[in-house]
């Protein structure tokens, strides 16, 4: 069961069915989409994923989802996962353009990596970005993710993969459950 997460300003939870507007704005919104999976579905797809989080992931416990809220709000999306392309878990995470620039994503990548550190007692997380999406790229850098391999997307684009392993600095929780 996903639990809930605290960070300093962030509250992570698993959905509620009454979050269903929030994901999908969040989803539908070109500027947070182009840089999720396929880019920007449409509004009847991003439905259907939303009712999949309840009757697959939280149904059959796959991997963990959250909302992600600052101060009572729904402002991202985020998950950790087992994936086949990185061969291990994969970090997930979208904000709001409103919550952009304000350190909000580095705190919630970093609350990731610690639950699957600290939770999961994984060695190692992974993320995918496109080559092209410098942000994600400077700041998953900038928490100590390394680039490791690319993949030649059929569109003709790059996705990089990069992995953060654990540390020793990793042995303190980071994170607050609960």
């Amino acid at each position: 069961m996903t639990p809930i997460l605290r960070t300093e300003r962030l509250l992570l939870a698993p959905y509620a069915p009454g979050d269903e507007e929030g994901f999908v704005a969040l989803f539908q919104d070109v500027r947070v989409s182009r840089w999720m999976g396929d880019g920007l579905a449409s509004e009847e797809e991003d439905r259907a994923v939303f009712g999949r989080v309840f009757t697959k992931v939280y149904a059959q416990n796959l991997f963990d989802v959250w909302a992600v809220r600052r101060e009572g709000r729904l402002i991202g999306h985020a998950e950790i996962k087992p994936t086949d392309e990185t061969g291990g878990h994969e970090i997930v995470y979208a904000l709001a353009p409103e919550a952009w620039g304000s350190g909000l994503g580095t705190e919630l990548a970093q609350a990731l990596v610690a639950y699957g550190f600290d939770t999961l007692a994984l060695t190692e997380v992974h993320a995918t970005v496109a080559a092209r999406n410098n942000v994600s790229l400077t700041l998953l850098g900038r928490i100590g993710f390394e680039h490791v391999r690319d993949i030649d997307e059929d569109d003709g684009s790059i996705t990089h993969v990069l992995t953060r392993r654990v540390t020793a600095t990793d042995k303190a929780p980071a994170v607050g459950q609960g």
